[in-house]
């Protein structure tokens, strides 16, 4: 069990700070989060030219050093160096929360294993600040942050989720977004959605509709900048007509047969296999002889 008291700091080990910093608009900046990045040692940086913007801003003058996904093993070991000597670290993502949609996962656990405490500095999120605002229900929702590239990684993705009741939030590129709009209409049916744009920005703004709407919307206004999307979950009625219809994936024979082994004469088979398909038992019936 490892029990970490933040204000009891050992005196050998430095501090990992996680830093929230704005997403869009800088007045989102902590006063908390200005007085730890203009105190601790050095700040760990996803992109290190980002950064440096946002210090001049509040003329923060600090070392920066380099941690992103392409060099996080190698950067994560010398950090943890750091850590380990006494140096206090403030880890921090191009916008937002570090460690959401971006690397620190691993930092933060190796931090822990050793003993060096973490200590979260709230700020700015995307996902829940969208959320909020998006006039979908808040009460449970899953954050899936950006799905795959591969149509056929995607699509799988998508039945996964497709029967899940609560809200979901997704991450996407502008470039991208028409054909993930298009497949999660494919995946998850024209469900209403909301498209954020620019979220704390001086061009924010939120596209309600369904997920055809949106997608139609999209075709003709091609969006800028980072979008969060925020999706309706899977309503009862919709994983009650899934369960319903078990047989799918049988032709009108295997349905029949399906009703035959359970011992129903074909004339009843017939008949239930017409009730699931919602079709006339006629139908059914040259259907089957002709098979």
């Amino acid at each position: 069990m490892n029990i970490q008291k933040s204000y009891k700091v050992e005196p050998q080990k430095g501090c990992l700070y996680l830093v929230g910093t704005p997403i869009g608009n800088l007045q989102d900046m902590t006063y908390r989060a200005i007085q730890i990045l203009s105190e601790v040692d050095l700040i760990a940086a996803e992109d290190t030219r980002q950064t440096i913007k946002l210090l001049n801003h509040f003329q923060i003058q600090k070392k920066l050093y380099s941690y992103h996904e392409h060099n996080k093993e190698s950067s994560g070991a010398e950090l943890l160096q750091l850590l380990e000597k006494g140096r206090n670290i403030a880890l921090v993502s191009d916008a937002g929360m570090p460690a959401i949609s971006d690397p620190g996962y691993e930092l933060v656990r190796s931090s822990v294993e050793r003993g060096i405490p973490v200590i979260p500095i709230p700020g700015a999120n995307a996902a829940l600040t969208g959320l909020i605002a998006s006039g979908l229900p808040t009460q449970r929702f899953i954050f899936l942050g950006f799905l795959s590239k591969e149509k056929k990684v995607l699509s799988q993705q998508l039945e996964q989720i497709k029967s899940y009741q609560e809200t979901l939030i997704i991450y996407e590129a502008p470039h991208r977004i028409e054909k993930t709009l298009k497949m999660i209409l494919e995946g998850l049916g024209d469900r209403n959605l909301v498209l954020i744009r620019e979220l704390t920005k001086k061009h924010e703004e939120f596209i309600r509709g369904t997920v055809f709407e949106v997608m139609q919307y999209v075709e003709e206004h091609p969006p800028k900048g980072e979008l969060t999307l925020i999706i309706q979950g899977s309503s009862g009625k919709e994983i009650e007509r899934e369960t319903n219809q078990w047989w799918q994936s049988l032709s009108i024979l295997e349905h029949v047969e399906h009703y035959i082994k359970q011992d129903k004469q074909p004339k009843e088979a017939i008949k239930l296999t017409a009730k699931d398909r919602n079709l006339n038992k006629r139908e059914v019936y040259q259907q089957y002889h002709k098979l």
